[in-house]
């Protein structure tokens, strides 16, 4: 059996173990599995789905790439790729560890069942650095376009905040 045998029951495994750590290329401090990018792994044929954060996504072919690489290295050359935009991305993917790693990186996570509320989730974000409840959107546009930009009335610190979606 060679690391890329897909008759093997742990294929699916083995290959997201491998997208594990192919970080986010606007976040490195999460990986594409962590944001729900990798939406299914698919044996016949095989093929990664993966699902930009919304449509028009700058990083898309960048992730793929990473992906691309990634799946060679480990010897998942014939694996192939492909863009899944429906049904679309939601906040909701991201994983619990995910939403920690966002937290500790200074970007507040959405809640879970956040995309159900409401596009625009009016909802006080807390505060990634010191927990606060007292904070404000600043802008609907944050470093990326699918962040909104916050301030703490606390600490004072910006930070961003992941659209809901």
């Amino acid at each position: 059996m060679h690391a890329g045998d897909i008759s093997s029951p742990s294929f699916e495994d083995r290959v997201r173990d491998v997208l594990c750590d192919v970080p986010d290329p606007e976040i490195p401090a999460i990986s594409v599995v962590e944001l729900g990018i990798v939406r299914a792994i698919e044996r016949s044929p095989p093929t990664v789905l993966l699902t930009p954060t919304y449509s028009g996504c700058p990083a898309t072919l960048v992730i793929e790439q990473a992906v691309r690489h990634a799946l060679d290295h480990a010897g998942f050359g014939e694996v192939g790729i492909r863009t899944v935009l429906s049904p679309p991305w939601t906040t909701d993917w991201i994983s619990d560890a995910g939403r920690e790693k966002l937290k500790a990186y200074g970007i507040a996570p959405p809640p879970h069942g956040a995309s159900m509320s409401s596009l625009r989730n009016r909802e006080a974000a807390a505060c990634p650095r010191c927990g606060s409840a007292a904070t404000h959107e600043v802008s609907r546009f944050g470093s990326t376009p699918c962040k909104a930009l916050w301030q703490c009335e606390d600490c004072l610190e910006p930070f961003d905040r992941f659209k809901c979606h």
